[in-house]
């Protein structure tokens, strides 16, 4: 099987040369390990991986007695070590669990620790480039451009997991049956101590009908039968597995005055496995259910922006634009850095735009105020064109060219 270059490895190679440890963390089968020993000589560094059955039943919360004696130990040799390895990493630990759901490890790495994360292959590594459409919105200045049209469906089946991006012929229903119970009947049960995994898939099938949507917590729980406690709870893990992500509302002082939803929206880290869940063909949906491929087209980009942000510098924040009393004027995204400066995403499954669709950026833009840099109303057409002032209608190829 051949290897496609990963655009986290160059975050990954100067982050090991700056932190004692790095957890690289990331949903199963996305390629943590591969990238790690392409990136690293096997002798060079420690090379922990948390998905072994040892280190999980070790970390499990259950048997928290028995993670300090684990994490601190390692906190120790690193201390020992840091300053003769010159700051250059001693380990690199991977895991399919978020660090947030090592508490201890977080807490006796505190200082001592990066994390990365990992996700699917992008559209960019699949057609083999290092761009990252985040950054080349953040900083390029557009000018008027004619693409070639993209193929939109092609974009979505091929940025997925590596095995199934890489292996045209397998059964992809078949691979994330097989994805999702090692999930249920491992994780779930010995690491995340949850006693009805089967529930889980109830509440990911029910996520998955309100993809792109506020989330409204008692509509799911009557959906799913859950009580509040097990809800969050079951929530939490699919979000810690990488399975699911949420992105809450954008909420800041503005000049306008305007109070904003409270509500976090739901996306599917992979929307190929999306429709697996909902038992949906992508072809099939793009032909005859344009509401659901809107939907389906929201998220892609929503995963997209996760694996942008990932491999650049610094820190940047995800929400969703939401006025309380704004008429409809929602925009998919704002994605801000730690100086406050914001960019703003519209996604619309249309080849062609005119000014109505971008009413929502022009609030968005006249909320925020000086902050903000640059709207973007990303759609399937084949022109990147101005349409006010710092807004501009961009093709779905800024994904990787």
């Amino acid at each position: 099987m051949d290897y496609i270059s990963r655009n986290m490895a160059k975050k990954l190679e100067n982050t090991v040369k700056t932190f004692s440890t790095v957890y690289l963390n990331g949903a199963r089968q996305c390629g943590k390990s591969t990238l790690v020993r392409h990136i690293m000589p096997s002798d060079a560094i420690n090379y922990i991986t948390f998905d072994t059955n040892a280190i999980m039943v070790a970390a499990k919360k259950d048997e928290i007695q028995q993670v300090p004696e684990l994490f601190f130990k390692l906190k120790k040799y690193v201390d020992d070590k840091r300053f003769e390895s010159d700051g250059k990493a001693l380990f690199i630990m991977t895991g399919s669990a978020s660090i947030l759901t090592l508490p201890e490890l977080a807490k006796s790495m505190a200082g001592r620790m990066a994390v990365l994360t990992l996700y699917p292959f992008s559209v960019a590594e699949m057609h083999n480039t290092d761009a990252n459409f985040i950054d080349k919105i953040w900083n390029y200045d557009f000018s008027i451009k004619n693409y070639e049209k993209a193929n939109l469906i092609d974009l979505i089946t091929e940025s997925t997991f590596p095995e199934i991006a890489l292996a045209k012929d397998i059964d992809r229903s078949v691979w994330f049956d097989s994805y999702l119970s090692t999930i249920l009947q491992r994780d779930a049960t010995e690491f995340a101590n949850i006693r009805k995994p089967e529930l889980i898939y109830q509440l990911l099938v029910s996520l998955s009908n309100r993809v792109g949507s506020l989330v409204k917590n008692e509509n799911i729980m009557k959906d799913t039968g859950m009580n509040q406690f097990t809800f969050e709870k079951y929530k939490s893990f699919c979000n810690a597995t990488f399975m699911t992500f949420e992105i809450p509302s954008w909420s800041r002082p503005n000049k306008l005055d305007k109070r904003f939803v409270k509500s976090k929206k739901v996306y599917f880290t992979d929307t190929n496995f999306l429709c697996f869940l909902m038992r949906r063909d992508i072809r099939n949906v793009f032909e005859k259910d344009r509401q659901l491929m809107g939907h389906l087209f929201e998220n892609f980009i929503a995963s997209e922006i996760m694996k942008s942000i990932g491999v650049l510098p610094g820190k940047f924040y995800v929400s969703h634009f939401n006025p309380v009393r704004g008429e409809g004027k929602e925009t998919d995204f704002v994605i801000e850095n730690d100086a406050g400066e914001a960019v703003a995403i519209e996604v619309k499954l249309d080849s062609s735009l005119n000014a109505k669709d971008f009413v929502n950026l022009e609030l968005c833009r006249d909320t925020i105020g000086d902050n903000f840099k640059k709207g973007i109303v990303l759609y399937t057409g084949e022109e990147a064109v101005p349409f006010g002032d710092k807004l501009w209608a961009l093709p779905v190829n800024c994904l990787w060219e």
